[in-house]
């Protein structure tokens, strides 16, 4: 598995195809996100069926929602990754919202 040098570019480990795209790399701009894209990602979250009372950076499905908005894409596009590298963007994504 490897990261690519720059802060925003995560790298698979592995090619993926979603809905026709070959992907092999992500780029997750969280500077892009305002406070309403964490407010809509936080109702989508509560509409999964998601904890209304747990802290949400503790939740995978939460932090996947959020580095979809980041990257632009479908979260469903995270949930077809291999689990290292599902795991690492939710621990990127994790830290953006923690620091």
């Amino acid at each position: 598995m490897s990261e690519k040098n720059t802060e925003k570019t995560y790298q698979f480990s592995k090619s993926i195809k979603f809905e026709g795209v070959d992907y092999s790399e992500i780029v997750l701009d969280f500077d892009k996100l305002t406070g309403d894209d964490i407010l809509k990602a936080e109702s989508q979250y509560l509409a999964t069926g998601g904890a209304s009372h747990a802290p949400r950076e503790m939740s995978k499905t939460y932090l996947v929602i959020v580095a979809a908005r980041a990257a632009g894409v479908p979260v469903e596009l995270f949930n077809a990754l291999p689990a290292k590298d599902f795991s690492k963007i939710t621990v990127r994504t994790q830290g953006f919202l923690l620091q």
